[in-house]
């Protein structure tokens, strides 16, 4: 994991975008990134979106980090797993 990225443990749910939300930190600036509960259902099972994410963390923060290395935000800045 690139160590410039911190990953706090702020993560919600956001029912208009139907997505974890969660902050990445890189050098004092603040990103927003995102899963669909969709892909978090698809990936890892019913579960409750927020619990799948806490229970994949790590990986998912990988894949963000990934993300944000290759300059992977849409049009509002934000970074999202598929």
């Amino acid at each position: 994991m690139n160590q410039a990225i911190q990953f706090p443990d702020r993560e919600i749910w956001d029912e208009a975008a139907q997505a974890v939300c969660f902050p990445a930190l890189m050098h004092g600036m603040q990103l927003t990134c995102a899963i669909s509960g969709e892909s978090l259902r698809s990936r890892f099972g019913e579960n409750d979106p927020l619990e799948s994410f806490r229970l994949h963390r790590w990986d998912l923060e990988e894949e963000a980090s990934d993300a944000i290395s290759d300059q992977q935000e849409d049009e509002r800045g934000w970074f999202w797993l598929s």
